[in-house]
């Protein structure tokens, strides 16, 4: 299993630089993917569905002309949704985790990145219908030819992570958890990962923020009033901060694609908010003290 540290603290999530959001050119992506990896932001999170099945190749296309050495950078993709899209016409979306699907649709994501392996390579949601032994054949299998480094899963509760774990070690889990999205922290998520010493991942580490301009909105917005100055720090970067105090070390997977947000991303990691402060933002999310 890799150690945590191999990963950028911040890492730099794709899933709206292709056709799902900015349809960045292969310039914008290459320039782009430099400004992060300039600024410390070496980990890139993918998944296969991304633009319909088409981010990550339009991504890979980029990075071979990029003059970034692979072994700087750490690629994280996922498997396992099946879209109905014009790349792959499915009937229902659903899931499908047999062994040959998943050696399948790695061994795809490695072609279209234009790399020899992947650092990470996770189950990108829980199926009903997934089984343990079939999980666990695929990876030994990527594993031993050298195609995948470490496995992990995404949107998974500890049970299902203790399902797939009879059969196969799990390195990291990939969740949405966020000041305004704080349920793993009571619902057995976050303990999992700091008991089996297993790296969290947080996609939409900003929450509903800077979505809904409702009272949670507004009662956040005027706690962090007065730490803004005492931190120097922004709004996002204090969202970011309060993630990370998080004793499980959460990595924050950060959508922007805008080079200064990813550079006060990074900056936000040398943050240490005060405990009473995280607590002050904690009860302005949920609108009550804690009990």
């Amino acid at each position: 299993m890799q150690k945590n540290k191999f990963y950028s603290k911040v890492i730099a999530g794709t899933m709206t630089w292709g056709s799902w959001g900015k349809g960045f050119s292969k310039s914008e992506m290459i320039e782009v993917m430099n400004h992060c990896v300039n600024v410390g932001i070496t980990t890139f999170d993918h998944a296969d569905i991304y633009g319909g099945y088409t981010t990550e190749e339009d991504f890979g296309k980029a990075f071979v002309e990029a003059g970034i050495s692979r072994e700087n950078i750490q690629l994280i993709s996922k498997c396992g949704i099946q879209l109905d899209a014009d790349a792959r016409p499915n009937r229902v979306k659903h899931y499908q985790y047999d062994a040959e699907y998943i050696v399948w649709s790695a061994e795809q994501s490695l072609k279209k990145l234009r790399t020899d392996y992947l650092d990470l390579l996770l189950l990108h949601r829980p199926s009903p219908l997934m089984r343990p032994d079939a999980v666990a054949e695929a990876i030994v299998k990527l594993k031993d030819q050298g195609k995948v480094r470490a496995f992990g899963v995404s949107n998974f509760l500890s049970s299902q992570i203790a399902l797939i774990e009879t059969e196969t070690p799990i390195a990291a889990n990939q969740i949405e958890f966020s000041l305004t999205h704080n349920g793993p922290m009571y619902d057995g998520t976050l303990d999992d990962a700091l008991v089996n010493k297993r790296m969290v991942m947080s996609y939409s580490p900003l929450g509903s923020f800077f979505r809904e301009k409702d009272e949670v909105y507004k009662r956040v917005s005027r706690a962090m009033e007065p730490m803004l100055p005492k931190y120097g720090a922004t709004e996002d970067q204090l969202l970011l901060a309060w993630v990370m105090r998080h004793p499980s070390k959460v990595y924050p997977v950060v959508g922007t694609t805008t080079k200064p947000r990813l550079s006060a991303a990074i900056e936000a990691t040398k943050i240490e908010m005060e405990l009473t402060d995280w607590f002050v933002l904690l009860e302005a999310a949920q609108g009550h003290e804690v009990p």
